[in-house]
């Protein structure tokens, strides 16, 4: 792939959107290879993905405006659904996605890091939804994610301003977990990510799956949901052994030890 890198360590991958002469902007080409890259990561041994941009200035700086710039209206609503086909596949990813926001997330570089289930980002981060200062709305998810993570009222105020916002304030309002000097951000999202892989890897992706589609309906289906998922967790491997270990603590502490989990 031209734009874009992976390396596994240990049960983390790490995806690098390289394009970063352009600020990591995602045109046609790009939105195709992160597809083509998500379906190949090897399930059975990656627990975490970390996704993140080349260089230090840029996460994504948004989407390429020089191939939007000629599109007419059924090529914008096709280029739409084509960032938005694959902003799903990165939501709905069984496993957990960490965006690692060094530099510029703004337009669909916001957009992207919004559908994934944690951010964190480096001190000189800058988030924002720039589209109306350039006669469009935000096209691949923005009016609908960004309401649901910040809430609608602050949501539409930074959609109809178009303003950015730095690390700070984007920790302030909760639209991302963390902020990091930016020469440790890979190693606090490396950490992060090595945490969840630690722990009972069906139970994680059960966790993601109810989360995310219990968002989506009323309170009594999504308990229901919940139900199902928390049922499918038993009769595995990871259950027996999880639940053995805690009992071997409760009557010897000297014979606890470290699960060694096995995704069964």
């Amino acid at each position: 792939m031209e734009y874009i890198l992976y390396e596994q360590k240990d049960a983390v991958g790490v995806l690098t959107i390289n394009r970063e002469k352009a600020l990591n902007a995602l045109n046609s080409q790009v939105l195709d290879e992160l597809s083509e890259a998500l379906d190949a990561v090897d399930l059975a041994t990656v627990r975490c993905l970390i996704l993140t941009g080349a260089g230090e200035k840029s996460f994504v700086a948004g989407a390429d405006i020089g191939e939007m710039s000629t599109l007419t209206k059924a090529e914008g609503e096709a280029f739409g659904k084509k960032g938005n086909d694959v902003f799903l596949k990165l939501e709905n990813f069984p496993v957990p996605v960490i965006a690692a926001i060094n530099g510029f997330a703004l337009g669909g570089g916001c957009e992207i890091s919004m559908s994934c289930d944690i951010r964190i980002c480096s001190d000189n981060a800058m988030f924002g939804q720039p589209e109306v200062g350039l006669g469009i709305t935000p096209g691949f998810g923005g009016t609908q994610r960004l309401a649901r993570i910040v809430g609608p009222g602050m949501a539409k105020q930074l959609i109809y301003t178009a303003r950015n916002i730095k690390a700070d304030e984007a920790l302030r309002i909760g639209l991302v977990n963390a902020v990091y000097p930016q020469a440790e951000l890979m190693d606090e999202a490396m950490k992060l990510a090595s945490t969840i892989a630690g722990n009972a890897p069906i139970a994680v992706r059960n966790c993601k799956k109810a989360i995310n589609e219990g968002l989506q309906v009323s309170i009594d289906e999504a308990v229901v949901i919940e139900e199902k998922l928390f049922g499918d967790c038993f009769e595995s491997y990871d259950q027996k052994e999880g639940m053995a270990n805690f009992l071997r603590k409760k009557d010897d502490p000297a014979k606890v030890k470290k699960v060694a989990f096995k995704n069964e």
